[in-house]
């Protein structure tokens, strides 16, 4: 019964592709007060799955950025539990309009990759094609551009069983993630060490014992907040 828990987990939380979109455009009407745009891509980690919205790391890092007086509009959020880069590339070619561009753009990709067992090689060279259409939507081009690593999901007990190999597969591709942000000269924050925190501490888990809570959402959001306001055109 355990393992068919599991299983029946795994394609709701992480493998499933037949649902509907996840995509999500927050801006109200008061937007044109708001002096910046956001637009976040990724997967579950960025829809903020078994989290409260509020809880979502893009939205907790908005809600940070208005505390420090600027103006940011919420989060374009184009995420679905479960997308590859091959979803992610495929949603942003069909759901942003070619002529918008934003201030800040977000990229958080790759775990799916790894856990649908899909090579390297095509993660890489997907990863540079959501690169070069982030760059394409961003008004300041690389410098309006980050990317957050992949999350170590094996030290969370949906994960444990197999917490080696996952950890070790994580990392080779974050590397690969991490050398093609470097060739587009985006800026690369590395929150792996974070997520591995929650060997030792359950709070950072949320509900369905696998995606973050929304306490190691914000702890992403504390490694970034100084660094992301000088991404921002004054």
């Amino acid at each position: 019964m355990k393992n068919f828990y599991f299983i029946i987990l795994a394609f709701l939380i992480i493998g499933c592709n037949t649902s509907n979109s996840v995509t999500q455009d927050t801006e109200t009407d008061n937007s044109s007060e708001m002096n910046y745009s956001y637009l976040a891509l990724g997967d579950s980690y960025t829809i903020g799955e078994s989290v409260p919205e509020s809880k979502r790391w893009p939205v907790q890092l908005v809600a940070r950025l208005n505390e420090n007086g600027y103006k940011v509009a919420p989060p374009k959020i184009i995420a679905k539990t479960g997308w590859t880069t091959g979803n992610l590339l495929n949603a942003m070619r069909s759901e942003l309009n070619y002529t918008r561009k934003f201030d800040l753009v977000s990229i958080l990709i790759g775990v799916n990759n790894q856990y649908q067992g899909k090579s390297i090689e095509a993660y890489e060279e997907e990863l540079r094609e959501i690169f070069k259409l982030a760059l394409n939507h961003s008004k300041r081009r690389e410098k309006g551009v980050f990317a957050l690593s992949i999350p170590d999901y094996g030290v969370t007990p949906f994960g444990q069983e197999n917490a080696e190999t996952i950890g070790q597969e994580i990392d080779e591709f974050n590397s690969v993630f991490k050398e093609v942000a470097a060739e587009f000269n985006v800026d690369f924050y590395n929150i792996t060490p974070i997520s591995r925190e929650a060997e030792r501490d359950a709070a950072l888990i949320a509900e369905d014992n696998l995606h973050p809570s929304g306490l190691m959402y914000r702890y992403w959001v504390e490694e970034i907040i100084d660094e992301i306001p000088q991404m921002l055109p004054q």
